[in-house]
């Protein structure tokens, strides 16, 4: 990975191979043991939360998604990387990864350029003439060309996105509201959101909403990928990571419903890893939801600090609702954290008696959806807790 990407003394300083050298060869060799069994295809998605997480890491992303095809950019004489190459197979020792790349839609505004690149890598790598069982972007590409009807340029489409001017699914408003019924209309909504295409060979023309090609290369999907590269940001601070996350998705849409690997690629530290998703849910939960640091510091910090625990949860629930990746003891001991004790639970109730409702609504919801298993005990302590704290909030005294 070193070659693919160029960057200069104003990166973060992890990233910065003049402050760390090694950090690129870590990142590559984490790649190498985690991936070594994955050789079929796999979706990558490219999230921008504020719009700098791309430029920051100076293409970190693209890089990966270059690399898993088997394509080394090319810069032209002013450094401006425009053009790609594949690379040898002889070299690559090893099949090119098919990769489904799903942009946010701040990605597809600040880096038009770059989908461009992407997309013209995927095609010259369909088009190459080697064998199915090494390039699978070629097999897969082959076969929905023939069910399609269509050139295999024209099924090798890859990168996708929003319309022009949509920036989320919408599912994390559902996931915040309580306003879905089943994890069906969720997908439906991923779906209806994120089927747009950039089309290389139509410059200009704006995404094209190709959902019928992007259900067939989510079908091929062995695993998830997304990149998080900021301590400040983690998975559950954010909607936005469970508003892109089509794992669930990719189960369901593969004809032997198989469930696909989930992986993170931790860059915050020095110390690169790449985690399965299910671990980093769990590392999110001990270090911030339940580390009596994270919420102590959270209620100094009063009304807002509630809000903030609230949100934790609520964004943990959405994890399992798109993803089926958050253990029970997380909802377990967050319910021994906040409701059991009942010290707690009145300085969360006096401080924001709205975001406690909506705490404690969230776990019984987590509960009714499948994805909290409980005592009867402790769901009947909640259903009381939910009517004291509305007629709290209504003003009503039955005493």
């Amino acid at each position: 990975m070193t070659n693919y990407t160029l960057r200069n003394k104003f990166s973060k300083i992890i990233c910065n191979p003049d402050f760390l050298g090694t950090l690129q060869k870590n990142t590559r060799d984490h790649f190498e043991q985690d991936f070594s069994e994955i050789a079929n295809s796999m979706i990558l998605k490219l999230c921008e939360h504020v719009g700098t997480d791309n430029i920051k890491t100076y293409g970190e992303s693209l890089a990966q998604v270059l690399w898993l095809m088997g394509v080394e950019p090319r810069p032209d004489a002013l450094g401006r990387v425009n053009k790609v190459e594949p690379v040898p197979l002889e070299e690559l020792g090893r099949p090119r990864v098919d990769v489904v790349v799903n942009c946010s839609g701040v990605f597809r505004d600040l880096f038009i350029n770059q989908m461009n690149l992407l997309d013209r890598a995927v095609k010259m790598v369909a088009e190459l003439n080697e064998p199915a069982d090494m390039n699978f972007v070629r097999k897969h590409a082959l076969e929905q060309a023939e069910k399609l009807g269509v050139t295999v340029r024209d099924a090798a489409t890859r990168i996708f996105s929003n319309a022009s001017g949509s920036y989320s699914t919408n599912i994390s408003l559902a996931v915040e509201n309580s306003s879905w019924e089943s994890e069906q209309q969720l997908q439906e909504m991923y779906l209806k959101c994120k089927s747009f295409a950039f089309d290389s060979d139509t410059p200009g023309t704006g995404m094209k909403e190709k959902r019928e090609v992007f259900e067939m290369a989510l079908a091929t999907a062995d695993a998830t990928f997304q990149n998080l590269d900021s301590s400040e940001i983690s998975l559950t601070d954010v909607s936005h990571y469970f508003d892109s996350d089509p794992t669930k998705l990719v189960q369901s849409l593969r004809t032997d419903k198989k469930q696909v690997s989930s992986y993170i690629a931790d860059t915050t530290t020095a110390n690169a890893q790449v985690r399965t998703l299910s671990e980093t849910v769990r590392l999110d939960a001990r270090t911030k939801m339940l580390n009596p640091k994270w919420y102590e510091g959270m209620l100094r910090s009063g009304y807002e600090g509630v809000r903030e625990i609230e949100k934790k949860l609520t964004n943990t629930m959405g994890w399992s609702a798109t993803s089926g990746q958050v253990d029970n003891w997380v909802y377990e001991e967050a319910n021994s954290t906040f409701i059991a004790d009942e010290a707690m639970q009145k300085r969360l109730l006096e401080t924001n008696p709205n975001s406690f409702r909506k705490l404690v609504q969230t776990f019984l919801e987590a509960n009714g959806r499948g994805y909290w298993e409980t005592s009867e005990e402790n769901l009947e302590k909640l259903r009381q807790l939910y009517a004291e704290v509305e007629d709290k909030i209504e003003g009503i005294d039955r005493t």
